[in-house]
């Protein structure tokens, strides 16, 4: 089983972060897939009602989902090269800052980096 990341395949900085970080997945932890995928088929109802262009969402192998620095936390722990950052990314205190960054960020995301007008999924 592994960890299912659901990204904006139209945010050419989501694209980039995706293609980086699938090179250091060395132990095939995570699947990822386009946002824009889970719309045409309906495979993921637990999707419905959230905000999953807005933030980064992930199921998790345990069956939870998580949205935003919480789900960029994880992908850091399941990662053995980013596991330190992960680690410190759960430090009491760090949810109160990343949290909000996290969505300051992704809410300018596009105004910084542009849209794709299809999404990229390679």
């Amino acid at each position: 089983m592994k960890h299912i990341v659901f990204y904006d395949a139209q945010c050419p900085f989501c694209f980039y972060v995706k293609k980086v970080l699938r090179k250091f997945d060395w132990m095939g932890q995570i699947k990822w897939v386009a946002v824009q995928e889970t719309e045409k088929n309906g495979n993921y109802p637990y999707l419905e009602d959230r905000n999953v262009l807005d933030e980064i969402h992930m199921l998790t192998k345990q069956g939870e989902i998580t949205q935003g620095f919480e789900t960029i936390r994880r992908l850091m722990l399941a990662l053995p090269f980013f596991a330190a950052l992960g680690v410190l990314l759960s430090l009491p205190g760090a949810t109160r800052i990343g949290s909000p960054l996290y969505r300051w960020f992704s809410a300018h995301r596009h105004q910084w980096f542009g849209r794709y007008d299809l999404p990229r999924y390679a």
